[in-house]
């Protein structure tokens, strides 16, 4: 009998790369969506669709029932106000673990997965590890390390694993997606004139990654970086961008207080919007950090995780996919 892992936010870019990789290792999968969830990346594939969300716990208890893992991938990333990000990413999880608890007897791992942004940059140049205290700088990063306490406190009954991704790119992503776009248009922007180092995977290892931490024994009750081992400034990535496309992108260096001022101008406009801005002062702040690299050696050590698919590989067939999907 296969066995079965249930998935929050699979019809997303993370969690649709997450469910394919499942599929290919045997795992029947039921997903749990939204009503209103785009589901065209999870469109024919062989799995159960429970268009549920996740506010009410005994839909969720039905649906965790006799399952052997639970990935919970679903979040809030955008939103107009805190109370938006804290509903999703917070009380949210808290439902979904009590719902879980009713189906501790099979569950082997509860995976979480957060969000470097829960830790913070690096304030020193030194990668961020998991013992050390965590500072996030936005709402959304603040939301994230409260899920991740949240979780903590269902350790005694779940066996749960906690795990944080960086920057993440590859096939099916629309936000990296934006840089390589306008790269492939002949122009790139640079943040402030100091080289920013960031950590950046591609999305199949990461999803590797969240599998390998959720099999393995030695990961239950433990929080990890499943990230590159390698860090990145913006020039080595546009140089492989630029490889890549055969094409020279002008670099137009945008001063951090442009950049605050750019984003308080869309974080103004969102007012009258229904949806909230992509770049506000908060993302200001984040995208004007020197370090965003974390270290994952606690992944290699514990359950021998590390990165397989290079810079290089992964800007190739992320390209590649942009190109025969038209996106550029």
């Amino acid at each position: 009998m296969n066995k079965i892992a249930v998935v929050t936010g699979g019809n997303g870019f993370v969690g649709s790369h997450l469910v394919d990789m499942l599929l290919e290792k045997g795992y029947h999968i039921r997903c749990i969506v939204r009503k209103s969830s785009d589901l065209k990346w999870l469109a024919d594939k062989p799995i159960e669709l429970h268009p549920i969300g996740l506010e009410n716990k005994n839909a969720l208890e039905k649906v965790l029932h006799g399952a052997d893992y639970l990935y919970h991938v679903a979040g809030v990333v955008k939103s107009k106000n805190p109370e938006g990000y804290f509903k999703g990413n917070v009380e949210a999880t808290e439902t979904l673990l009590e719902a879980a608890i009713t189906a501790a007897n099979t569950l082997k791992r509860v995976l979480i997965v957060s969000s470097q942004t829960a830790a913070g940059p690096s304030l020193d140049g030194r990668a961020v590890t998991e013992e050390m205290e965590c500072h996030p700088l936005t709402t959304y990063g603040r939301s994230k390390r409260e899920q991740e306490l949240t979780a903590q406190r269902y350790i005694d009954k779940l066996p749960i694993t906690i795990c944080r991704a960086p920057a993440v790119y590859g096939e099916r992503d629309t936000e990296i997606f934006i840089y390589f776009n306008t790269f492939s248009k002949g122009i790139t922007t640079s943040v402030g004139f100091d080289q920013k180092k960031v950590s950046l995977i591609h999305v199949s290892d990461l999803v590797r990654g969240l599998i390998m931490a959720a099999e393995a024994e030695k990961s239950k009750r433990n929080i990890y970086f499943i990230s590159s081992s390698k860090f990145y400034t913006w020039k080595e990535i546009g140089a492989v961008t630029s490889g890549v496309l055969k094409k020279k992108a002008l670099t137009i260096p945008v001063p951090h207080a442009i950049v605050f001022t750019i984003a308080a101008i869309a974080q103004f406009l969102s007012l009258f919007s229904s949806k909230a801005a992509t770049l506000n002062i908060e993302k200001a702040r984040d995208l004007t950090q020197s370090h965003w690299i974390c270290d994952s050696d606690k992944a290699y050590r514990d359950f021998g995780f590390r990165q397989e698919i290079s810079i290089e590989q992964g800007i190739e067939q992320t390209c590649a996919w942009y190109k025969k999907e038209g996106w550029i």
